[in-house]
């Protein structure tokens, strides 16, 4: 008997502890904050929230009864990687990569905060090397291509093209019309250099009562999606965690209700996302 209630203790102790690490994010915070270093690396904020609250003012108060809330900063992983990539025949690109660590895209600019899209569900599904020869070659012709062109394109046999094209539809990352191959996904953004454009500084802030948004996927699975779809000539010299400085702009509506909006504090610009990826 007591072991029984020993044993109903601990699961509810458990059950407990995951409950507040996924639904609690202050909590969540302050156990970081014990655990962490006393430090971490984030890009550095340039616009504060006045000033972006009073640049959008008519755009997020309706009249005088739409009224602010005290704003929030809270901080977003991303995944730095210092990479080696072959540029040309005769040249090779060295650069850094900027890749997000709970949407699971890339940045390719990070003064626009222009990002791909298509590789969430690439990393979702494990998509292979050999998956994204034939993921690549579908977006270099604008996200769809026949079956003799794939096949001529990518210089293998129909039966190793049957293989690669049916892993790909398994996964839904393709779909099949006809004797045409496209992509299945809404505008897709997977042709990209394999680096960030990145002029902005870095800067060391306090770990402290700091609101670290909890990462989504692992750093070990965005490297091995970069490999993936980048090929053998792509390396990953180093990587580091870094954060993103984001605003929780919030609007008390009349009838009590909120609205709550993003905003990117790097470049002053809202940032479209779903609201489980911030709290």
């Amino acid at each position: 008997m007591r072991v029984t209630i020993l044993a109903l203790m601990f699961l509810v102790f458990v059950a407990g502890g995951y409950w507040t690490w996924t639904y609690q994010p202050k909590v969540r915070t302050k156990i970081e904050d014990l655990l962490s270093s006393s430090t971490f690396q984030t890009l550095e904020v340039r616009y504060s929230a006045e000033t972006i609250m009073d640049a959008h003012r008519k755009e997020l108060l309706k009249d005088t009864d739409h009224v602010f809330l005290e704003p929030t900063l809270k901080f977003i992983p991303y995944l730095l990687m210092d990479v080696k990539y072959n540029r040309s025949t005769d040249k090779t690109g060295e650069g850094i990569i900027l890749w997000g660590l709970v949407d699971g895209e890339m940045v390719i600019n990070t003064g626009t905060w222009e990002k791909t899209h298509g590789f969430t569900d690439c990393i979702a599904s494990n998509a292979t090397r050999q998956e994204f020869k034939i993921i690549n070659a579908l977006a270099s012709r604008g996200g769809s291509w026949d079956r003799d062109g794939l096949s001529k394109f990518l210089n293998i046999e129909n039966n190793i093209l049957d293989t690669w094209v049916d892993s790909c539809r398994k996964k839904s990352l393709i779909v099949q019309n006809g004797n045409t191959y496209r992509l299945h996904l809404q505008n897709p953004k997977l042709q990209v250099i394999p680096e960030t454009k990145l002029d902005q500084w870095l800067v060391t802030k306090p770990t402290k009562h700091a609101l670290r948004v909890k990462k989504r996927y692992r750093a070990t699975q965005i490297e091995n999606i970069a490999r993936a779809a980048f090929g053998h000539d792509f390396a990953i010299r180093k990587t580091t965690e870094i954060f993103l400085p984001v605003y929780s702009i919030v609007v008390q509506n009349p009838d009590g209700s909120q609205m709550t909006t993003y905003w990117n504090a790097l470049n002053g610009k809202r940032l479209v996302t779903a609201p489980n990826e911030i709290e």
